[in-house]
């Protein structure tokens, strides 16, 4: 028998520990290593990186060197960092939950906004305090969007290197081009040229599917039947029931670290009367809930408007706009599944 339950009517309480239990690769990278990564020979500089990700690995745990050695010191010292630059669908996220299979000791993985997240539920220094006694912390997707999270995530990795914690990155920008072009407030600059020379950068080079444009959206079912719809195709599994806006009125309640949480045990969601989102920080938020549907491989059944009119088309147009269309696109691949059984990718 199908269990019915209320995202909108969830507050689910998280410890720290809790919180730090997850800060690990989601299930789609659950089992992967670089034996599994099949780097294309026509793009040597993805084999080249599988060679240095696990040089990488065997100095993790080995020198408490820090920053400041590298600043003040006198024997060359090998950098804190590494950092993995190229477009989407290279294989970034694989080649860095690797490492993090293969590195020893207490370890972190998670994305550049769960790592703010973490932030604002712990406070920077408390944050500081518990990722010093990690071995290594993997940021994916280091985004730029913000300048004062960029300053903030600066002073984390050197914090984090000056306490001999080793700190791998994905993005799609080189370090030494964060932010250019973007924002010319000079403390940010500085810190990002700080935050450059912490990291050996290597480039993954192969076919950018940046261009492939989103997916297209399922035509969203009749609103009166989706509950039913859901329960037919999925039976006795738990299912999340909301109306859009309850849920949306809902976060804001939620702090995003606790996402996560909001959405255990829950199997499919149901969500009624989707509406084009509006105001910015709803949106964003909505982004974070995407992200952790995804990761989860949460179905999604709707009615109301496409998921690729879930944002105006100035968001998708603005500074946000690469969260924008990876929260289309998750939310588009989920749907598809919900509604046809076609996995989400």
């Amino acid at each position: 028998m199908a269990t019915i339950t209320h995202l909108s009517q969830r507050t689910p309480t998280v410890s720290i520990d809790d919180l730090l239990a997850g800060f690990h690769p989601s299930y789609r990278f659950g089992e992967v290593s670089f034996d599994t990564y099949r780097p294309d020979p026509a793009w040597p500089t993805q084999a080249e990186a599988v060679t240095k990700l696990k040089h990488f690995a065997s100095t993790i745990g080995n020198s408490k060197g820090g920053f400041l050695g590298k600043l003040f010191g006198k024997k060359k010292v090998e950098k804190s960092g590494m950092y993995l630059d190229g477009g989407f669908g290279v294989g970034k996220t694989h080649l860095l939950a690797s490492l993090w299979h293969l590195a020893p000791g207490r370890k972190a993985f998670g994305t550049f906004v769960e790592y703010t997240n973490l932030v604002g539920a712990l406070s920077f220094r408390q944050t500081v305090e518990v990722l010093s006694t990690y071995s290594l912390v993997c940021i994916d997707e280091f985004e730029l969007d913000d300048p004062g999270d960029t300053v903030l995530m600066s002073r984390l990795m050197r914090e984090l290197s000056d306490a001999g914690v080793k700190i791998a990155a994905t993005s799609n920008t080189l370090p030494g081009a964060l932010g250019e072009g973007r924002f010319a407030a000079v403390d940010f600059q500085r810190e990002i040229k700080v935050l450059s020379e912490q990291f050996d950068v290597h480039r993954v080079d192969g076919v950018d599917f940046r261009h492939r444009g989103l997916p297209d959206a399922p035509v969203p079912l009749e609103d009166a039947g989706i509950q039913e719809f859901a329960v037919e195709r999925y039976g006795d599994k738990t299912f999340a029931v909301d109306e859009f806006a309850d849920l949306v009125g809902h976060m804001s309640k939620v702090h995003p670290s606790r996402y996560r949480a909001l959405l255990a045990e829950t199997d499919v969601l149901v969500l009624h009367n989707v509406e084009t989102i509006t105001e910015q920080a709803v949106a964003l938020r909505f982004v974070v809930l995407a992200d952790r549907l995804y990761d989860k491989d949460v179905p999604i059944i709707a009615s109301g408007k496409p998921f690729s009119e879930l944002f105006t088309p100035e968001m998708m147009a603005g500074g946000y706009q690469k969260k924008y269309f990876r929260a289309v696109s998750r939310l588009t691949a989920l749907a598809r599944e919900g509604q046809t059984g076609e996995p989400a990718l």
